[in-house]
């Protein structure tokens, strides 16, 4: 468990460090890049600060009671100093907890925007339009939450379905809300097509990744073998009369990444670069993760996309996430990204008290 010393020194650290930020602050002369950056970092200390103010104040009124209670002779100011006191002993270890939880490290991709990709898995026709299910889950939580939802690749079997697809989604917090939906979706359910009304097991896989900037990632021309190609439609019918599809291949990771979505090349190719950096990014990301000393092991998972993380049971009506071992018998509101929030604010509460353990 933190003591009470170490937390407290760890508390008049923040409070230093805000009183120095603000000082710098309000002197002129700050550039324009470190002015940004330190206004960022003052305004994401500045709850925390509030927090501590708030506990200090709790903690110096319970003592303040403590002492009455003990030296005071008045019978009836003794009685209402013991009245007053259990609320301040429930209400300052909330605060303290609240407060644990802010300081706990930040993933730094947690508030950047991510490509969203949805690959149909085992399953045939029926895991391709499971896979279009998903997609559509994700456009409408993203319009829910007043996110940017743009497509940037999509390639359909032509009956509905999709094989692969990937999108771009631009907001607050994006990533910190979806970084848990990496990973294996499992579908049962009676496909259409299925005349004796058996139940059909089939899976997408999803892939989110935080995108990077430029400046995260530098990729050198050099590493980039580019093939430039027709577009087509489905079953390979051509929808282009011109080479404006564009295939990179990253040379040292062997990442591949096609774009035939718009008609300019130019435009295909910005756009695959774009999923490529989020990929090395991520690449990276999870390579420093894997690199830390103690890995963190929790219930919500590793998020490798690799891992059956869902199953959506239309026949029973339920969605089953088995990292947090927690059923919703509401599938239609899940798929239509309405109670998506429910699952997701549970994965993060799992995630939260995993850290919390570790560090307590």
């Amino acid at each position: 468990m933190t003591s009470l010393a170490s937390l407290d020194a760890k508390l008049d650290r923040v409070v230093r460090r805000h009183a120095e930020l603000a000082d710098t602050l309000a002197r002129p002369g700050t550039a324009a890049g470190e002015f940004g950056k330190l206004s960022k970092e003052y305004s994401d200390l500045t709850p925390m600060v509030e927090a501590i103010a708030e506990l200090r104040n709790a903690q110096r009124e319970l003592a303040d009671l403590e002492q009455l209670q003990a030296g005071e002779s008045d019978a009836e100011l003794r009685a209402l100093a013991e009245a007053e006191m259990p609320a301040l002993q429930r209400r300052i270890p909330e605060i303290e907890q609240r407060i644990k939880v802010m300081l706990l490290p930040k993933d730094e991709a947690d508030e950047r925007n991510a490509i969203l990709e949805v690959r149909a898995g085992t399953g045939g026709e029926e895991a391709a339009l499971f896979a279009a299910v998903l997609l559509r889950m994700y456009q409408r939580y993203a319009g829910i939450r007043g996110w940017r939802f743009e497509m940037l690749d999509v390639s359909e079997t032509g009956l509905g379905g999709i094989k692969e697809a990937s999108a771009e989604v631009t907001g607050r917090n994006v990533f910190e809300r979806l970084k848990f939906e990496s990973g294996v979706h499992r579908v049962q359910r009676v496909p259409e097509t299925e005349a004796s009304g058996r139940i059909h097991t089939s899976a997408a896989t999803v892939a989110v990744l935080p995108e990077a900037e430029e400046v995260d990632i530098h990729v050198d021309e050099k590493d980039l073998r580019i093939d430039v190609f027709r577009s087509s439609g489905p079953g390979g019918q051509s929808v282009n009369t011109t080479d404006s599809a564009v295939r990179i291949t990253h040379i040292p990771t062997g990442i591949v990444v096609s774009q035939q979505d718009e008609k300019s090349q130019h435009k295909n190719k910005a756009k695959a670069l774009k999923v490529l950096r989020a990929r090395l990014y991520e690449r990276e990301r999870q390579a420093r993760e894997a690199a830390r000393a103690a890995e963190r092991k929790s219930q919500v998972g590793t998020g490798d996309r690799s891992e059956r993380i869902r199953t959506y049971n239309f026949p029973q009506g339920r969605v089953t996430d088995h990292r947090i071992n927690m059923t919703l018998y509401k599938i239609d509101k899940v798929v239509n990204g309405e109670a998506l929030d429910e699952i997701i604010d549970a994965l993060l509460a799992e995630d939260q008290a995993a850290k919390l353990a570790e560090v307590q």
